[in-house]
């Protein structure tokens, strides 16, 4: 088996046995390998290992995999997305995981009702209040999620977040406690067409906590792949 089969091995060891801590079944969380700046045959020794679902951050560099890979998976798009790339977007992607505003969701709307089509989104929440991070704030996601409901080729799937980084995965944990008590609120509101069933959360440093506290897309890129030389 290959260092990236061997490291697919593991992570999935222990994301199951962070489900099971949870009270959940391992099926209930899925593995994304996040590709940005990683050549094509990694990928594949990925998607060989049984990953069936490609994180990408920049339009760009997705579509040229997307269009010259020809495999069989889903792509998300998890990186910042400008509203003039949304036409890119909805014809890449199978989910946007970083819709944080209400411009881009009427852009990614518009466009999906002109490619006869209805996106998958999660709406991105800036649970710590960083100034450098993209999302919106905690308090603001309610009014937010009720707004984009109204779109109808957008379909709210989730929220999304990516904590601060620390040494100690533990420190990430009230974060993840933050993102996934403000989805069950929102839930509690029934929304009409929205089905919160995603939270998109941890990545190479802190997937187990995540999974712990509820993720079912956990975003690995590092653990994975090693890391990356840009």
């Amino acid at each position: 088996m290959s260092t990236v089969g061997e490291n697919i091995r593991r992570i999935r060891e222990e994301i199951a046995e962070a489900a099971v801590r949870s009270g959940r079944e391992p099926s209930a969380v899925r593995l994304m390998a996040v590709t940005k700046t990683v050549d094509d045959d990694r990928i594949l020794e990925a998607i060989d290992a049984g990953v069936d679902i490609m994180g990408e951050n920049y339009i760009q560099e997705a579509k040229r995999k997307i269009e010259t890979m020809h495999v069989d998976v889903k792509w998300h798009m998890i990186g910042h997305l400008q509203s003039n790339k949304a036409k890119y977007a909805v014809r890449l992607f199978d989910m946007v995981h970083s819709v944080d505003r209400m411009g881009l969701a009427a852009e990614l709307d518009k466009r999906s009702a002109a490619a006869g089509r209805v996106t998958d989104i999660l709406v991105e929440v800036n649970v710590s209040g960083e100034e450098s991070k993209s999302g919106v704030r905690a308090g603001e996601a309610p009014a937010l999620v009720k707004e984009i409901a109204s779109l109808e080729n957008l379909s709210i799937r989730g929220l999304m977040t990516m904590p601060p980084w620390f040494d100690d995965p533990e420190d990430a944990r009230p974060y993840f406690v933050t993102l996934r008590g403000l989805r069950d609120r929102i839930a509690a509101e029934e929304i009409r067409g929205v089905d919160l069933r995603e939270l998109s959360m941890g990545m190479s440093g802190d997937y187990i906590v995540a999974v712990e506290e509820g993720a079912t897309i956990v975003r690995i890129g590092t653990a994975i792949f090693g890391a990356r030389v840009y």
